[in-house]
């Protein structure tokens, strides 16, 4: 069915091909047809009356990127954090791994969103533009329209500053007649780009609710989801990246403009002030909303461990729970990445179906980000004193309380002990239990669990088990079924994290805001089991004090957003704003031996498995693409592209 959307690209083809804009496919997924009954779908008549009219707001949202799809997102496969071996394979060809393989190219760029992002405005410019002439909205009602589709207009010209830096803002959508030499239009500069988008969120959110009010709402953007929108651009806004980058000096176009200008120190720090505040705002219109950090709250009555275990998986699988803020709807359910991540865990029931072996997974984790998880005192390892100088190759058998993580009597490696209660809530590894599959009162000997040889076969030795729910349920040697969720975009601990951060760059630990910056941390750290910052440095580390300094405390706020976020799609954007990709990328792809998986003495060895290209400072944004260049020669290109 040809829907009104491919009807107005019709309409404008002609403008957004000018402005370097190619029209996308755009999924409907969870939205509204918009054709009218009669299959006659023109703008006039989408403006005609509410039910129409309330079809191309959703519409609008349609554009949304699909956070979480392996197949779309370059966040889950085109970084460091989450590796697929089935590149080489028939079976599944990961694109967005290009990326992490240095294969992206100004000819045909991966995740390229340059085109569909400029369509999303058209849409979003022309409701606010009609919707006045709709007779039958309440004015409350049209102003909350307009204010839903400012914040879309701010939180897409966000996704491409995140992708490509300074971006042609589109304040109005051209007319049809506009001619060549006006839409050949310049980037702004980057501060202009996210001003633009901060502005647009301050004059939506007098007009938007302060919370959903049915569940037909969810989804659809709240006070407290703009707020939190603002919040995140306004660290990023702060962030090195894109706040006084020198490495973007040469970045000029056709004018002579600089689109990243000279800064100076009191210029950075005013972004993180402003980013300080934009925080704090967010987070009291969340409290207000009542949104809190998730604990799991079920009925299993079960060890102490398993019910931390709960508490850390299920704040991504127990849908729409109080401390998601926000929703993707458009990147499918947990069916589409249970498809590509839970082949391990139908293996696990080996009295059920004792012949199967897991014959290779399609996503597994590398080592490095397996050794970022803390210790149980809340401590790199390299910095907790218990741990100075063990073999983490060494083998250990298991034993006491270690048997509520991994099987009893179980010989593993050094590595694995004595770790944070998120290293056992988010990896599957040799002799880990994987709580869940058909058990509902545990005992430790009666959980599934990994076995070298049986099921493991991630060739990095890591699973990621944070996409599994504990309450799916295995139905045959081929099956299994699962609760459907849909992917967090914004959840509340990762807006707690930016509050700290932004504090400790605005002012160090020993400011004004100091406890606010420990309390919020120290919040996120005891949900994770783990003690606070001041007492894991103070009484278990080797350099107590640590968190003292603002680097020694930057250094500690970033450490705990990839343990906290591990998996969720925010390392790869956390690790370019922060300029540190180059140094974590070239700590390569490694993972135990996995040739010598029979032979555990062999196994516990250290391997590489890919050699990965070095991350370069080209890396950081994608190119524009050289058609939409040639056609507008104003669209200067990004550096080393």
């Amino acid at each position: 069915m040809k829907t009104l959307k491919n009807k107005i690209t019709t309409l404008v083809a002609g403008t957004l091909v000018l402005i370097g804009a190619s029209v996308a496919t755009v999924s409907c997924n969870k939205y509204l047809d918009i054709v009218p009954d009669d299959g006659i779908a023109t703008v006039d008549m989408s403006f005609n009356m509410r039910s129409t009219a309330i079809k191309w707001l959703y519409s609008c949202y349609s554009f949304m990127p699909a956070d979480g799809n392996f197949d779309a997102d370059p966040a889950m496969l085109g970084g460091d954090e989450l590796w697929s071996s089935m590149w080489e394979t028939t079976i599944w060809h990961p694109e967005m791994q290009r990326i992490a393989f240095g294969q992206q190219s100004a000819n045909a760029p991966i995740s390229y969103i340059w085109g569909s992002m400029y369509q999303a405005f058209r849409y979003c410019n022309t409701l606010i533009e009609r919707i006045d002439e709709v007779p039958d909205i309440p004015r409350w009602e049209k102003e909350q329209w307009v204010a839903e589709a400012k914040v879309l207009k701010a939180y897409y010209t966000f996704q491409l500053i995140r992708r490509f830096g300074p971006v042609v803002l589109i304040h109005e959508s051209l007319p049809v007649s506009a001619d060549v030499d006006e839409v050949k239009v310049y980037r702004d500069p980057i501060d202009e780009c996210f001003d633009f988008c901060l502005d647009l969120i301050d004059e939506a959110l007098p007009g938007l609710p302060a919370k959903e009010q049915s569940r037909e709402e969810w989804g659809r953007i709240t006070k407290p989801i703009a707020a939190t929108i603002k919040a995140k651009i306004a660290v990023y806004a702060a962030s090195p990246l894109f706040n006084g980058n020198k490495d973007m000096q040469t970045l000029v176009d056709n004018r002579g403009v600089r689109l990243f200008p000279d800064k100076t120190e009191q210029q950075i720090a005013e972004r993180w002030t402003y980013a300080v505040q934009a925080c704090k705002e967010a987070i009291d219109l969340c409290h207000e909303a009542s949104k809190e950090l998730y604990y799991y709250r079920g009925s299993l009555r079960a060890n102490p461990i398993i019910i931390k275990e709960l508490d850390l998986r299920e704040l991504l699988t127990d849908d729409w729970n109080d401390e998601d803020i926000w929703m993707n709807t458009q990147s499918g359910s947990y069916g589409y990445w249970s498809s590509r991540q839970d082949r391990t865990t139908i293996k696990l029931n080996p009295e059920q179906f004792p012949d199967i072996v897991i014959r290779g997974d399609y996503v597994y984790v590398p080592m490095k980000i397996a050794d970022q998880f803390y210790t149980k005192h809340g401590l790199p390892v390299e910095n907790d004193r218990e741990r100075s100088g063990v073999d983490p190759t060494a083998i250990r058998r298991v034993s006491g309380d270690e048997v509520w993580k991994m099987k009893e009597d179980y010989q593993t490696a050094e590595f694995n002990f004595d770790r944070e209660p998120r290293f056992y809530a988010d990896l599957g590894f040799d002799g880990s239990l994987w709580f869940g599959p058909n058990r509902n009162n545990p005992a430790p000997e009666e959980i599934p669990y990994v076995s070298r040889g049986r099921n493991l076969a991630a060739l990095s030795g890591y699973h990621c088990k944070k996409y599994s729910s504990w309450e799916m349920r295995i139905v045959s040697q081929n099956s299994w079924s699962s609760p459907a969720y849909q992917w967090p975009i914004l959840r509340l601990a990762d807006l707690y994290l930016l509050y700290a951060e932004a504090i400790n760059e605005a002012e160090g630990p020993n400011g004004p805001n100091s406890a606010e910056m420990f309390k919020y941390i120290n919040l996120v750290r005891e949900r994770a089991g783990i003690p606070s910052v001041q007492e894991s440095w103070d009484e278990y580390s080797n350099a107590p004090g640590f968190y003292k300094s603002q680097l020694g405390m930057r250094e500690i706020i970033q450490r705990e957003r990839l343990n906290e976020l591990a998996f969720e799609g925010q390392r790869f954007w956390d690790l370019r704003r922060w300029k540190t990709a180059p140094a974590e990328y070239a700590k390569g792809i490694y993972g135990w031996n996995s040739a010598k998986i029979s032979n555990r003495a062999l196994y516990y060895k250290k391997v590489e498995i890919y050699d990965v290209p070095p991350f370069r400072v080209r890396d950081y944004f994608w190119p524009i693409a050289t058609s939409d260049i040639d056609v507008n020669p104003n669209l200067v290109q990004n550096l080393g592209w």
